[in-house]
């Protein structure tokens, strides 16, 4: 009978999972809450129909709402997959490795948006109102770029964590 060697050592991909799924939908949030309504940089369409009418700016909202939407299923989904980590015996619960997931979650959810919004299809712009608009979103996929690093060295950091959570410890 063949046994499997890594039946007893521990396994961090479910809490990294939950960790980036958490960390994108709330960069979502701080994406959505900073820019669009704090700072007013952009809506999620405002290169696409600039906001210059309470018609344009109505459709912005549409689309902004959808958007926030979005980050709030993502971090439902990740707050499950969290609950389900929690209940495995084989993953260790180690706060490095659960940040470092939520800090490059961040980062990722950054990149890909402003690759894809940003640069790809164009929706909007970091700070759409800006004369210096490609100098904010390159900053921006910077940041996402540094999230990502910092994330993953603590993740990287966590891997020697391996003591199970209280639920599971022995008495």
């Amino acid at each position: 009978m063949e046994t499997n060697p890594r039946a007893n050592q521990p396994n961090h991909r479910p809490l990294i999972a939950a960790g980036v799924v958490i960390g994108a939908g709330l960069g979502g949030f701080i994406d959505g809450i900073a820019l669009h309504q704090i700072a007013q940089w952009h809506n999620m369409l405002s290169a696409q129909i600039p906001v210059n009418d309470l018609a344009s700016a109505k459709t912005n909202m549409l689309w902004d709402g959808l958007f926030h939407a979005a980050v709030w299923v993502m971090t439902v989904v990740g707050l499950a997959m969290l609950w389900g980590a929690g209940s495995r015996r084989d993953v260790p619960w180690s706060g490095r490795t659960f940040v470092g997931g939520l800090i490059a979650g961040w980062g990722l959810f950054n990149v890909v948006e402003g690759l894809i919004d940003h640069q790809i299809l164009g929706l909007h712009h970091v700070n759409e109102y800006s004369p210096h608009r490609l100098a904010w979103d390159l900053g921006f996929l910077a940041f996402g770029a540094l999230l990502l690093a910092g994330g993953w060295a603590l993740i990287r950091a966590g891997k020697r964590d391996t003591a199970p959570h209280a639920s599971v410890r022995p008495s």
